[in-house]
C-alpha cells in the first residue's frame, strides 16, 4: 500500500470522480447524526488531514477537519485504498474530547 495516497487531494479527486465506497457503518452513522453526504463531502473539499492511521485495517485511514455547508466543523474518517477512497464516519467534534482548535485531542 502507498501510503502517499493518505493526502488530502487525492482524497478530493477519489471524490469528484465518485471513487467512493459509502460503509454501512458509515451511512448508519450519519443517519443517527443527521449529517447530510454533500456535508461529508463539501467538509472534504475544503479541509485538511489532522492525523494518520497508516496502520489501519483493511486500508491506511486519516481524520479530516472540515467544514459543512452551514460552516460547521465535522471531522471525517476515511481510508485509501488504490482506487477507493472508504468513507468510515463523520461527527461533529465536541470540546470534550477536543481541544478549541477542534485538531487536538485533549489529554485523557
Amino acid at each position: 500500500m502507498n501510503e502517499d495516497l493518505l493526502n488530502i487531494e487525492i482524497i478530493k479527486e477519489y471524490i469528484t470522480k465518485r471513487k467512493i465506497d459509502w460503509t454501512k457503518h458509515c451511512l448508519n452513522r450519519l443517519n443517527q447524526r443527521d449529517i447530510l453526504i454533500s456535508d461529508v463531502k463539501t467538509a472534504v473539499n475544503n479541509g485538511k488531514i489532522i492525523e494518520y492511521y497508516y496502520d489501519d485495517y483493511p486500508y491506511p485511514s486519516c481524520l479530516i477537519l472540515g467544514y459543512n455547508i452551514n460552516n460547521k466543523i465535522l471531522h471525517i474518517v476515511c481510508g485509501m485504498s488504490e482506487d477507493t477512497v472508504h468513507m468510515i464516519t463523520a461527527y461533529y467534534p465536541n470540546t470534550e474530547k477536543w481541544e478549541e482548535d477542534m485538531k487536538t485531542r485533549r489529554e485523557k
